[in-house]
């Protein structure tokens, strides 16, 4: 008798397996191609062609907003300076974080496809990812250079050196590299039971959650990795802008000049930091409310990609006085020769 309920329980089970599998499909990218459909926004009939000019319109501001500043920094050796040439290491952190969301965006509103293989749904999310990571570093390595500048402005050609700047810039850059690198690298043979990622863009998190079994390494590599790089940086610019403040305080008393360059050089950067928290921290906050509409709440998660890569170089080319000299120079010399050749009536 116990033999037999032995050998009913393992038909039980066999047939609970067989139903399983028949409900759910086992993928692993390495073996067979993936192709997989993103959620994205749910598009009213008609609409679709409104919200294609919307993304075309935001992806063409951060596009030439940012290739703008880029190339006159480039262009300009008066320009060459430690601040700028961050500034323009943002501007291309920008850039890859607009282009990776913003053109399947537009597609899905033109087109309605959502499907994206596999390949270019790593690429994507390798793109966010990086963008990411990188803004924030960026952003704390100018900190440490806004630092340098007013409160040892007397050493700081001495220490703010080529190679230094390199080494930041290059050092901004690997540690987003790495950081992402691994995170992705632990996803590799990962056995995938679905294919529809419920989000508007590919990200590591959206894809982990097609895993058929629980990854508790990843999970805990990338909760650590982003509460370090969150936290670091936070704590290098707080600690620059403390100083910075200190001196300012300390100076401003004997020279108002000191306290207005001070302002000057590193209010674009605070700006663009705390902008790019605020749209962060929308993210997160639209999450805990499970009445928000999903849509409103997807619209929340590419705020972050959307936003401060359209407004940053506004920001910049606005507020500092160089960049904006250069952009204004540049911009007349071009279109004045054009206007003479018009309305000079001997030509």
């Amino acid at each position: 008798m116990q033999g037999f309920s032995n050998h009913l329980l393992y038909f039980v089970f066999y047939r609970a397996l067989l139903v399983w599998m028949e409900n759910v499909t086992m993928v692993t990218p390495l073996k067979q191609p993936i192709v997989f459909e993103l959620e994205g926004f749910h598009v009213p009939q008609g609409q679709g062609s409104l919200l294609f000019f919307l993304a075309l319109l935001n992806y063409m501001v951060v596009l030439l907003g940012n290739g703008a500043v880029a190339s006159i920094i480039i262009s300009d050796r008066v320009l060459h300076k430690p601040m700028y040439v961050m500034i323009c290491n943002l501007a291309a952190c920008d850039l890859l974080g607009g282009t990776a969301v913003l053109i399947r965006l537009m597609i899905h509103f033109l087109t309605g496809q959502k499907r994206i293989p596999y390949i270019t749904a790593i690429a994507q999310a390798l793109s966010v990812h990086i963008y990411g990571v990188a803004v924030q570093t960026i952003l704390a390595a100018m900190a440490y250079d806004r630092y340098m500048a007013v409160c040892e402005p007397l050493r700081y050609h001495a220490i703010m050196t080529s190679a230094r700047l390199l080494l930041c810039c290059g050092l901004a850059w690997l540690v987003a590299l790495l950081c992402i690198g691994v995170l992705f690298a632990l996803n590799v043979g990962t056995p995938l039971c679905g294919t529809t990622i419920k989000h508007v863009y590919c990200s590591n998190r959206s894809i982990l959650s097609l895993a058929c079994g629980p990854t508790p390494i990843n999970n805990i590599y990338g909760l650590c990795m982003t509460w370090c790089i969150s936290t670091g940086t936070f704590l290098i610019i707080a600690f620059s802008y403390i100083r910075i403040l200190h001196a300012c305080i300390k100076q401003g008393r004997s020279d108002n000049g000191v306290r207005s360059k001070a302002f000057q050089t590193c209010a674009p950067h605070l700006v663009v930091y705390v902008l790019y928290e605020i749209a962060s921290a929308i993210i997160i906050v639209g999450h805990r409310f499970p009445s928000v509409s999903q849509n409103i709440k997807k619209f929340f998660s590419v705020l972050v990609i959307l936003v401060p890569p359209a407004i940053n170089p506004i920001i910049y080319g606005l507020v500092t006085r160089e960049l904006r000299t250069s952009i204004i120079k540049q911009f007349t010399t071009r279109v004045s020769p054009k206007q003479l050749q018009r309305v000079n009536p001997f030509r």
